[in-house]
């Protein structure tokens, strides 16, 4: 049998299975010359025209035709995809630590498929795992994709459904299998510039790679880099304010503002009064305040509006600036003709930033802090204190100043990664047949360093507001009531830090696999694969030493750390039932098991069975029942408590309606008053943002899943060689997903919403509030929830066109509809399904919308080219808020010229992403900017020109 090239093996299965997601690609080489490889879903090796699940193929030039440079954006256009992190999210210290034990994960990159997060989505790299990603602030569970270097990617292979049997735990979503060069054949080289039409979010890349093949040696080296510059909220009309398109200040905006918010009960007049400073006075003056009239016209303070809340949009980033280098090698030798030796290496660098606005510095009870600061007094000796009397606990309840004189808070991440791996891999004869071996390891390291600059010292900002006796030495009083401006260089060169947070993993693995044929049946040949693996990963989150001992104004957190062992052994079979009969033109059955041993987990198994049956050469169908399994990662068992600052209303706050809000039904009433709520409807909440204490749990079980999945392809005969044709197939694929011990923690704002509405004891327990009833707390540790269900349908439609006289045409249309997602939680009354399907979930975003589409056709002829893409998402509803965020198409184009008779090699390709500027729909329960970064692109035109060379 003649050998075909394995990438153009692998490509040639658009055209009878699943396609590839960007575009059909023809094989060089009839059919019959395929030869076996293994392709991702399955350890036996086959004949990829005999691919036995879907599986999406993205190749290089596929990826070049979308504009697209970074690896997670190809990823998360795929309609499966539910989005993940990317340079869109600005997440740092600004709303503290997510619920998953993995930290924010600030300038990372993440794939999430069928919307169940990144954590149940295996990421290989040549089949062997990737070490997790590191940001500073956390340990977490999924791959960071900037991690891997761009510039060594061939191709990718996205499996979409659950491997656990066949790759071990985290497969339960599905695979992503990147394959990097191995043989290359001289020069590439590809660099490209672009931006918004704003004129901002300025970005570059720059790959290079060389490969040389001589005698049974083969070389493969390069290199990459990539730069993107910021795109700030406040540029965009969508995000210059806390409501979607808002011009002014509302509700939204932070009652942290440069003035100052005061709320104090006056113990001389017995006066409670919420109030700020009337206007800024100049440095060193002291506000006059008149005890018996505090808001009237002698006095330096007046009533709290909401025209005096600070809109802290502008700080933010709507596109984070990112920094990559990207370095990497990759020898191959032929030890004999049947064996060969590969060793891999690669070094990624990655700068980043995230932003905020300045810090809000809150005091008091009511701070919500969960350290000194919610116990802070302003001593009466401070020099800058206008009452005369100690601010302390029963005095007053919140103080809260914006400190502009700062700066914003900023974030700066440096992460360096490793990655060794080498393969010795082989075949022998075992009678007639032919038996493949490899063996493998893997060493890997991410480390990631923090430092933010904005933050304070609680403990100094006690000092300096504490008594003038005590403020001796470098100490400078602090003037937390004087405005906007009066907060000096000295008094913040006292009070403030530059904190450095420090994370890493570290993975170690080992594995060996044997594939080939068993013996002969009638219908053919029973092949098998068996392996075993060995695999450590470690991981630590050390904060700065400052935030360890509470004194952070900002997020808190305490260190963490863990290791996991794990044992694994599998074995897989194909079994050919029926060949070459009527209606069975071939029948195959399969069935494949997974044992592991962890160390934190105990020990369990995984099963899966699957039928393919081609009743013509023309049509397959295929059923798969899997069962899945995802062990808790180092960040879920060992993530210290930290704070997540959810956007959540209050059902309490305001109950009565008395400062504008909504009138409560008696029985939620009752229900607040019960949990410490006074009783005639004075509390107001302060903050859009409360704290959720967030946290790890040893105690976690693993996760476990079910799986069932249909498909049927049909690629006819008549579409390769008919005059209006040159190839083309439909598919549809069913899955449907039960998982089961979900490790998740609940909503806050289900939390809050349950103990109000139905006195929920297990929600309320959760519920910490200060005597005004502010929200000090909602703890919220991961649990093992109910479970989750998911089903979708996948409809993929390729066509390629003959070499017409006006050019060759190809047409691909993939389309996922999600039929349900439904979460299972945990009650006093027992699970409480929650479903998901056509909403948008608010504080993490998440959409889940019924529809997401892509259309994309291609034109060639001769030297040129060109491509154009639909890209479609249905509306969805946001959660708890009237607002409908509605359907989205955006348009993208691209012109190529590959002027091969002025230097051949040579390509040039000018494009446009969102072509007609739509807008992304706006999304009042954001975490930030107003939009759902997982589902929308940001706003604005993105125009590019790339320029390629391929000697």
């Amino acid at each position: 049998m003649k050998k075909l090239s394995r990438g153009a093996a692998l490509l040639a299965v658009s055209a009878l299975a699943a396609g590839g997601s960007f575009g059909v690609a023809q094989a060089a080489e009839p059919a019959a010359s395929v030869s076996e490889i293994v392709v991702t879903g399955s350890r036996i090796r086959t004949s990829p025209l005999d691919e036995t699940q879907p599986v999406v193929q993205i190749d290089q030039d596929a990826i070049a035709k979308t504009g697209l440079t970074s690896t997670v954006d190809v990823l998360q256009r795929i309609p499966s995809a539910g989005g993940g992190l990317n340079s869109k999210f600005n997440n740092s210290g600004n709303l503290g630590n997510p619920p998953d034990g993995g930290g924010v994960g600030a300038g990372s990159a993440e794939i999430d498929l069928r919307y169940l997060s990144s954590r149940r989505v295996l990421v290989l790299v040549d089949g062997l795992r990737w070490v997790g990603g590191a940001a500073a602030s956390g340990v977490p569970a999924s791959v960071d994709l900037n991690t891997i270097p761009s510039s060594m990617i061939s191709r990718m292979e996205v499996l979409q459904e659950g491997a656990s049997p066949i790759y071990g735990s985290d497969a339960i979503a599905g695979v992503v299998n990147i394959i990097t060069k191995q043989r290359q054949d001289g020069f590439q080289a590809s660099a490209q510039v672009g931006g918004y039409g704003e004129g901002d979010g300025f970005s570059q890349t720059y790959d290079v790679s060389w490969g040389v093949t001589q005698g049974g040696t083969s070389i493969v080296v390069g290199g990459g880099y990539f730069k993107q510059d910021a795109v700030f909220a406040g540029d965009r009309d969508i995000s210059r304010f806390p409501a979607p398109f808002g011009t002014v200040c509302d509700g939204g905006c932070s009652s942290g503002t440069p003035n100052g918010r005061f709320i104090i009960h006056d113990p001389n007049t017995g006066q409670d009064f919420s109030a700020t400073l009337r206007q800024a006075l100049q440095p060193g003056q002291r506000p006059v305040y008149n005890p018996a009239d505090p808001t009237g016209p002698t006095g330096s303070f007046k009533p709290f509006t909401v025209a005096d809340r600070f809109n802290f949009q502008p700080f933010n980033y709507i596109e984070t600036p990112l920094e990559r280098l990207s370095l990497f090698g990759s020898v191959t030798q032929d030890i004999t003709d049947k064996i060969h030796f590969r060793v891999r290496a690669s070094y990624v660098e990655r700068k980043s930033a995230n932003q905020a606005a300045p810090l809000p510095l809150f005091v008091g009870p009511d701070a919500g802090n969960g350290n000194l600061l919610d116990t802070v007094n302003v001593d009466a000796t401070n020099p800058y204190n206008p009452f005369g009397f100690t601010l302390q606990p029963g005095t007053y309840s919140f103080i809260g100043r914006r400190l502009v004189e700062a700066g914003p808070r900023h974030y700066e991440q440096t992460v360096d990664t490793w990655n060794v791996s080498g393969t010795l891999d082989g075949e022998f004869a075992v009678g007639d047949h032919t038996w493949h071996w490899d063996v493998d390891g893997v060493w890997s390291r991410n480390h990631a360093e923090q430092t933010f600059t904005g933050n304070v010292n609680a403990q100094r900002v006690q000092q300096a507001l504490g008594p003038l006796s005590g403020c001796t030495g470098s100490c400078v009083p602090l003037n937390i009531f004087g405005g906007a401006g009066t907060i000096t260089p000295a008094m913040l060169n006292f009070i403030g830090f530059t904190q450095q947070d420090t994370s890493q993993q570290e993975l170690r693995d080992v594995s060996a696999n044997l594939t080939g044929d068993l013996f002969e049946l009638p219908a053919g040949p029973v092949a098998f694969a068996v392996g075993i693996e060995h695999r450590v990963t470690e991981g630590f989150f050390q904060p700065d030493p400052i935030v360890v001992a509470g004194l952070s104004s900002d997020i808190p957190a305490q260190p963490a750390s863990g290791s996991i062992t794990v044992k694994e052994a599998y074995g897989e079979l194909r079994i050919p039932l029926i060949k070459d009969t009527p209606f069975f033109y071939r029948l195959d059955a399969s069935v494949a098991g997974r044992w592991f041993d962890y160390s934190t987990s105990g020990t369990d198994s995984t099963y899966k069975a699957g039928l393919n049956w081609k009743p013509t050469e023309d049509v397959l169908f295929r059923g798969s029942w899997g069962q899945g399994f995802r062990a808790p990662s180092i960040g879920e068992l060992f993530g210290s408590a930290s704070r997540f600052d959810q956007v959540v209303v209050d059902p309490c706050s305001d109950f009565l309606e008395l400062g504008g809000g909504t009138v409560q039904s008696a029985t939620v009433r009752a229900n607040c008053i019960a949990r410490g709520v006074p009783a005639n409807g004075s509390y107001v909440q302060l903050n859009q943002q409360l704290p959720v204490i967030t946290s790890g749990n040893k105690t976690l079980a693993p996760e476990t899943s079910e799986s069932w999945n249909f498909s049927g392809v049909w690629a006819p005969k008549f579409l390769r060689d008919a005059s209006w044709a040159n190839g083309g197939s439909v598919e549809l694929a069913y899955t449907q997903i039960t998982l089961d011990q979900a490790i998740q923690a609940l909503s806050g704002q289900t939390l809050l919403d349950r103990c109000a509405q139905t006195a929920d004891a297990l929600s309320c327990a959760t519920i910490t509030r200060t005597a005004s009833g502010v929200v000090s707390a909602i703890a919220n540790p991961l649990i093992n929830i109910g479970g989750i269900k998911t089903r979708a349908m996948d409809l993929n439609i390729n066509w390629a066109s003959p070499a017409w006289s006006f050019g060759r045409f190809g047409l691909h249309s993939y389309t996922t509809r999600l039929l349900e997602f439904t979460e299972m939680q945990p009650t006093s009354n027992g699970l409480q399904p929650i479903k998901r399907l056509g909403t948008e979930r608010g504080s993490p975003d998440q959409a889940y919308p019924k529809w997401k589409s892509n259309l994309t056709a291609d034109w060639d002829k001769g030297d040129f080219g060109a491509t154009a893409g639909l890209r479609y998402i249905s509306a969805v509803q946001e959660s708890g808020d009237p607002n409908k965020l509605g359907s989205r198409t955006y348009v993208d184009a691209q012109l190529r010229w590959t002027p091969e008779t002025l230097l051949n090699g040579l390509g040039v390709a000018v494009g446009v992403n969102n072509l007609f500027d739509k807008d992304p729909p706006g999304c009042v329960t954001c975490s930030l900017n107003n939009y759902d970064p997982n589902a929308y692109d940001a706003p604005g035109r993105f125009f590019y020109l790339r320029l390629s060379y391929k000697q």
